[in-house]
C-alpha cells in the first residue's frame, strides 16, 4: 500500500494532486507546526492576474510560533472571504470556464469554518472532486504520532500499514533512505514535470493554485492533463 504524507495546504498546485493519483492513502499532516513565513503554503497560494502572479491568502488569527496547523483559527475580524472572491473574480472572469468553476469556489467560501485545517481540507476536497481524484485519507493527529523528521514519517506509515512512501521532490534533502529500508518501507520520489496549458493574462506561469488550470481548461480537460503527466 502506497501512502503520501503532506500538510493540508490551501488550494494546492496540480503537482499535489498528481501525487495523490499515484497513491492509495493520504496521511494529512495536520499536527505539525503552522508556518506563516515566506516558505509557507499553509494559508496561501498563487493565482495569475493581468500583472503576473499574486498571492491569494486566507486570513488567520495570530497564534504562538509552534501552534499546530490543526489549531490555527480563521480570522473573524476581516472580510477575507469576500476579498478573496473579488480577487478571483477579477483575475479569471475572462477565462473560458469561469461560469463552470467560480460557483464551486463561492460554495467553498460560503461554508462555515472556524479552523484553517477545516477550510483547507474543504478546498482540497473541492479540487479532488473536479479532478476526479479518489483516495483514502487519515489525519496524522488521529494516529498518536511519535518521533520527528524521518522517524515520524516512518511511524505514521507503519500505523496505516503502508509499505511504500511516495515523497515529493522537495523532501529529498532530509530523507534518509536507509531508515525506510530498515522499516521495510520502499521510498519513492514523485516524478513530476509541470505541464504547459492555455492560460490567460500573458506568458505561461507554472506552479499556481490548481484553480488556474481549471479556469483556463475546464474540469474535463484539466483532469486529463494531470493524468497525462
Amino acid at each position: 500500500m502506497r501512502a503520501v504524507i503532506h500538510q493540508p495546504d490551501f488550494m494546492p498546485y496540480i503537482g499535489f494532486f498528481h501525487r495523490l493519483l499515484h497513491a492509495d492513502q493520504w496521511i494529512v499532516f495536520d499536527h505539525v507546526q503552522f508556518l506563516s513565513n515566506s516558505k509557507s503554503w499553509h494559508h496561501r497560494d498563487k493565482i495569475k492576474s493581468a500583472h503576473g502572479e499574486r498571492w491569494l491568502t486566507v486570513s488567520v488569527k495570530k497564534c504562538p510560533q509552534k501552534t499546530p496547523i490543526n489549531e490555527v483559527l480563521l480570522s473573524d475580524t476581516t472580510d477575507w472571504r469576500s476579498d478573496n472572491l473579488n480577487l478571483i473574480r477579477q483575475d479569471y472572469r475572462q477565462s473560458a470556464w469561469f461560469n463552470e468553476i467560480f460557483p464551486r469556489i463561492e460554495k467553498l467560501y460560503s461554508t462555515p469554518c472556524e479552523r484553517l485545517v477545516e477550510f483547507n481540507i474543504l478546498s482540497i476536497e473541492m479540487l479532488m472532486e473536479m479532478f476526479d481524484v479518489r483516495i483514502s485519507t487519515v489525519l496524522s493527529s488521529s494516529l498518536s504520532p511519535e518521533g520527528a523528521k524521518n522517524e515520524l514519517l516512518i511511524d505514521l506509515l507503519s500505523k496505516v500499514g503502508a509499505d511504500e512512501y511516495l515523497s515529493g521532490v522537495g523532501a529529498k534533502d532530509y530523507l534518509r533512505p536507509e531508515l525506510f529500508d530498515q522499516a521495510g518501507i520502499k521510498l519513492l520520489i514523485q516524478q513530476f514535470t509541470h505541464p504547459v496549458y492555455p492560460q490567460i493574462n500573458g506568458d505561461f506561469i507554472p506552479f499556481l493554485s490548481s484553480i488556474d488550470i481549471l479556469f483556463n481548461c475546464g474540469i474535463e480537460k484539466s483532469s486529463a492533463i494531470i493524468r497525462s503527466i
